[in-house]
């Protein structure tokens, strides 16, 4: 079948390498643009972590029936018959706009990138284009992230669910154990949050058997990337606007994304609702931040665009420098502060002795508006969003029926390592599982064989270890193919997507200022890599080309 003519450029065919149909490119009347050198560094092996042997027929574990009617993303190209001068081009345009545009991290290998700005700059490692995601489930995604947002938040508010689902890890687990005793203080101290906001970020894969959109997890602290995911729309954006035409791929058909734009914008909300125009915003940091510059980017968005002053500190500094005035308000290095926006204190990293435990006491103990609060940063543990899996758990908190079967339609399967017959399901066929303790930040999840020995021993040891962790669905989403780059090689393969889509809330007593749909951000891996992650080393950033 011809898409135009062969002097247009397209001919669709069968590719003897995968079976399907695809686009060929020809160019006996076409010429591509061109640049008077050449790409210097053609496709290198990247170190990924290990391969994990996919089943050929996964199990699926979601009640939910799929739709058989919807079908798998469909290939977009094979890069395999991209005329190679082209594809020399289209990474060097990559490479140039990312740099002009600063879609750049601090490159791990150089001592002071994470710490001095400007110093040690690189690329991040990215999808050279974007990936396959239809359209009916990106609009599912983007549905749910108001529903979300005001899900987290009624959970919140119940300060004796909160306690009580997350007893047993607190035993098991002594990072949340310390951040339930800061909650619990709260409680004994009635401490209200009358204006209480978040900046959340729901991630999803579409699980290939079911045709289902599964959600992977809810971030609920330090939700990044919001930049680097409108960052990467503009470059898939201008990429497809100039060789879109050689690859038959429109970039209207990459979504369009304001997730900074929307981040900043709800944090100045905050600052208002606060009421005190002399006031700052509190940034609080890692000592060592390789991706600073989005929270930069932020911070600059507040002060020229809202007028608004913001001061970065990490945890170690607030507790040098902080203190509660006798009417509650909280005041760093002199400065009264109206909204606390954490981009750490997530990780037990962040904590290496008591002094950052007393900040994050402190602040909590203040009248600033916390992005996240405590009970915020609970709601995102692993073991809640069990919890609220459960039969009848939603209903606690959602009265709307239609926004239950929504929310409940995407909930993967997800267990107590309590229950000793999906344990035992999970020893005898744990590539259908992940297991996942309470963390966030990449790198943390247990897969394959690893994951039956981990629950061996904990079934062994017969204390209550097991709660430091959940037992999730393994979902096997439909792989495509990929270029992707980094450090300024490429490379070609086949990989999985997860999208995140982010959210922003803000409540002041019974009125909702905001509860927005606010953007997104997606991870691109390597089929065969368990994690995901870009900063670790997993994965690359990338869009979504909605079909």
């Amino acid at each position: 079948m011809k898409m135009g003519s062969r002097s247009g450029g397209l001919v669709c065919s069968t590719c003897s390498y995968t079976g399907i149909r695809t686009r060929r490119f020809y160019t006996n009347n076409n010429t591509f643009p061109s640049f008077s050198f050449t790409f210097p560094h053609q496709p290198q092996s990247f170190s990924f972590p290990k391969p994990l042997r996919l089943m050929s027929q996964p199990l699926t574990t979601n009640s939910a029936d799929g739709d058989s009617s919807v079908a798998a993303p469909p290939i977009l190209f094979d890069y395999h018959l991209i005329d190679q001068k082209l594809l020399q081009n289209i990474v060097y345009d990559a490479l140039v706009w990312s740099t002009l545009n600063c879609l750049l991290v601090g490159d791990k290998s150089v001592q002071r990138s994470g710490t001095v700005p400007g110093v040690g700059l690189v690329h991040l490692p990215l999808s050279l284009l974007p990936g396959p995601f239809p359209e009916n489930h990106w609009k599912q995604a983007c549905e749910l992230a108001p529903i979300f947002n005001e899900l987290v938040d009624r959970v919140s508010l119940d300060g004796k669910f909160l306690q009580e689902s997350l007893s047993r890890t607190k035993n098991a687990d002594e990072f949340t154990s310390r951040l339930l005793d800061i909650h619990s203080k709260m409680l004994q101290i009635n401490k209200k949050e009358d204006i209480r906001m978040g900046i959340v970020r729901s991630d999803y894969m579409i699980d290939e058997k079911t045709k289902s959109l599964l959600q992977i997890e809810m971030n609920t602290i330090s939700t990044s990337f919001a930049l680097i995911g409108c960052l990467m729309t503009g470059l898939h954006k201008s990429l497809l606007s100039q060789y879109g035409k050689f690859l038959g791929l429109d970039s209207n058909r990459v979504p369009a994304n304001n997730a900074v734009d929307q981040s900043a914008e709800a944090l100045a909300k905050a600052w208002s609702e606060y009421n005190n125009p002399r006031a700052a915003i509190l940034v609080v940091v890692q000592v060592e931040e390789r991706n600073m510059y989005e929270q930069h980017y932020i911070s600059a968005l507040l002060r020229e665009k809202h007028h608004i002053r913001s001061i970065r500190k990490t945890l170690t500094e607030i507790d040098q420098e902080g203190e509660i005035l006798p009417d509650g308000t909280l005041s760093v290095d002199g400065q009264e502060i109206s909204v606390v926006y954490f981009r750490a204190g997530y990780t037990p990293k962040d904590y290496p002795s008591e002094s950052e435990w007393r900040a994050r006491l402190l602040m909590e103990q203040s009248s600033a508006i916390k992005c996240p609060t405590i009970s915020y940063h609970l709601v995102g543990t692993k073991k809640i969003q069990q919890e609220l899996a459960k039969p009848g758990v939603l209903e606690r908190f959602v009265e709307n029926k239609d926004h239950i079967a929504k929310l409940r339609a995407c909930f993967a399967g997800l267990w107590s390592l309590e229950d000793s017959d999906i344990a035992k399901k999970a020893i005898e066929n744990p590539e259908l599982f992940v297991m996942k303790p309470q963390r966030e930040g990449g790198g943390n999840n247990i897969y394959g064989d690893e994951l039956r020995e981990t629950l061996l021993k904990l079934q062994e040891a017969g204390s209550e270890e097991d709660a430091a962790y959940i037992l999730m669905q393994r979902i096997f989403p439909a792989t495509s193919p990929a270029i992707l780059v980094r450090d300024g090689n490429w490379d070609m393969g086949h990989v999985i997507s997860e999208a995140g889509v982010f959210g922003t809330y803000l409540r002041n007593k019974d009125k909702v200022i905001i509860n927005n749909e606010s953007g997104y951000m997606v991870r691109t891996k390597i089929s065969s890599s368990y994690e995901g992650g870009v900063l670790p080393g997993f994965g690359v950033v990338d869009t979504v080309y909605l079909t």
